[in-house]
């Protein structure tokens, strides 16, 4: 068992804090470390892979647990380095509405199935890039108005907090835009820091983290920062309209894997209903509903 000195993390009694051992946790842990540098480097919803990799392992909620502290520290790296280049009149329009959607999300989440969300986000996020890709898309730039955005941004929000995918709704606000490629990063860099930085509360008052995961989580600090830095210099290499090609691949892309993801959760909800009866077997109340308490994956044991 590897052990961390308690006094990186004083407020915990105990003299050592247990670290996860498990070796398929960490070989999982290195592909979703990596995507989400790139997605902290500029490139939004590469980073959407990471939790699905860590629940492989261990309950989904658990997996955030440990990932959202190193997503903090990989915010304050890439805002401070595009602490210059963001959009004043963007960020203005979508926080407010990100924060309802972020308090919607923690008061409703164990009313709302992730399947149906996934479903939803999925279904928009395709639509848009193939209107974006063979619809008659006007050639200039255009801003959307201020109640769209805020509309967006919520939408951002709640998906943000409990599917850990915010990118597709906040893309389908900001690529239209055709901002310069510098602000556009710097802008997805900020807002998405900002709304993990609103995730804290909900997270901290259900109890998610533990000693346990913030050791697990210093543990991978190092090579995520590295993944993030490699992220941000291969962002600002990539040409405008190539950056913004990959872009509206990765959104087409993310958003089939969350239809895909959903319809698969909700046959596991629908088969562990009708299907055939167990002796004393009693589906669990809202557990598919409650993103919380995870998933059906959430059954499987934490990590050693």
């Amino acid at each position: 068992m590897i052990r961390i000195n308690a006094s990186v993390f004083p407020l915990v009694p105990s003299q050592v804090i247990a670290v996860i051992t498990d070796p398929l946790f960490y070989l999982l842990a290195i592909p979703a470390i990596t995507a989400l540098g790139l997605g902290k480097g500029g490139f939004a919803g590469a980073g959407m892979i990471s939790t699905p990799l860590l629940a492989l392992t261990m309950p989904p909620l658990q997996a955030a647990a440990i990932l959202l502290p190193i997503l903090l520290c990989q915010d304050v790296i890439s805002v401070w380095i595009y602490r210059r280049r963001w959009s004043a009149w963007n960020l203005k329009v979508l926080l407010p509405g990100s924060v309802v959607g972020v308090g919607a999300a923690w008061l409703f989440a164990a009313y709302v199935p992730n399947a149906y969300v996934e479903i939803a986000v999925g279904v928009t996020g395709v639509c848009f890039a193939l209107y974006n890709s063979f619809g008659k898309v006007p050639t200039q730039p255009r801003r959307p108005s201020v109640p769209a955005g805020m509309f967006w941004g919520s939408l951002a929000g709640f998906t943000s907090t409990i599917i850990q995918v915010g990118a597709p709704p906040y893309q389908v606000h900001i690529l239209p835009q055709r901002l310069d490629k510098f602000t556009l990063i710097g802008t997805t860099i900020i807002f998405f820091a900002l709304v993990n930085v609103m995730k804290l509360v909900p997270y901290f008052a259900l109890g998610q983290f533990s000693p346990r995961t913030l050791a697990t989580s210093a543990v991978l600090l190092p090579f995520a920062v590295a993944t993030n830095f490699f992220g941000l210099w291969l962002a600002r290499r990539t040409p405008t309209e190539l950056f913004y090609r990959i872009t509206y691949l990765l959104m087409f892309l993310i958003s089939l894997a969350l239809i895909w993801q959903g319809a698969s959760a909700i046959r596991a909800m629908r088969s562990d209903t009708f299907g055939p009866a167990r002796q004393g077997y009693r589906p669990a109340r809202h557990h598919a509903a409650d993103p919380w308490r995870g998933s059906h994956s959430s059954t499987r044991k934490p990590a050693p």
